[in-house]
C-alpha cells in the first residue's frame, strides 16, 4: 500500500525555511518534519533554495550597519568586512636579499676533526 502524499503546512514551511537558514543539514530537517529527505527536496524546494541567501542578506545587513556605526563592535565589524570584501590582509612579509638585491650567498663550513685521520 503506497504511503499517503505529503501535503506541507504553512507551519512546516516556516520550520524548513528557518532550519535551512540556520545551516541545519537537509536530512536532519526531514527527520524533524517526519519525512524522507527526498520528499523534503520535492515539497520544500523553494524554502531550501532561498533560505540561505535570505539569511546571508540579513546577517550582511546587520554587519554593514555595525561596521558603519560607532562603538567597539563597529571596529571589529569593519575589520571583518574589509578582510572579506575589501581583500585586506594581516600579513607581515619580510624579504631578505643579498648585496644589491641579489640572492643570499650560503657558505657551508666543513669541520674536520684533526684527531681522526683517513690513514688510521
Amino acid at each position: 500500500m503506497p504511503m499517503p502524499s505529503h501535503k506541507p503546512t504553512d507551519q512546516q514551511r516556516k520550520i524548513v525555511k528557518a532550519m535551512s537558514a540556520y545551516g541545519i543539514p537537509q536530512d536532519d530537517i526531514a527527520k524533524v518534519i517526519g519525512i524522507h529527505d527526498e520528499t523534503l527536496r520535492i515539497h520544500y524546494r523553494q524554502e531550501l533554495d532561498v533560505a540561505n541567501a535570505e539569511a546571508c542578506a540579513k546577517v550582511a545587513e546587520n554587519l554593514f550597519r555595525k561596521a558603519t556605526g560607532d562603538g567597539r563592535e563597529s571596529v571589529t565589524a569593519a575589520i571583518f568586512w574589509m578582510k572579506t570584501r575589501g581583500r585586506w590582509k594581516e600579513t607581515s612579509v619580510q624579504e631578505h636579499t643579498g648585496p644589491d638585491g641579489g640572492p643570499i650567498e650560503q657558505i657551508r663550513h666543513i669541520i674536520c676533526d684533526p684527531a681522526k685521520r683517513d690513514d688510521e
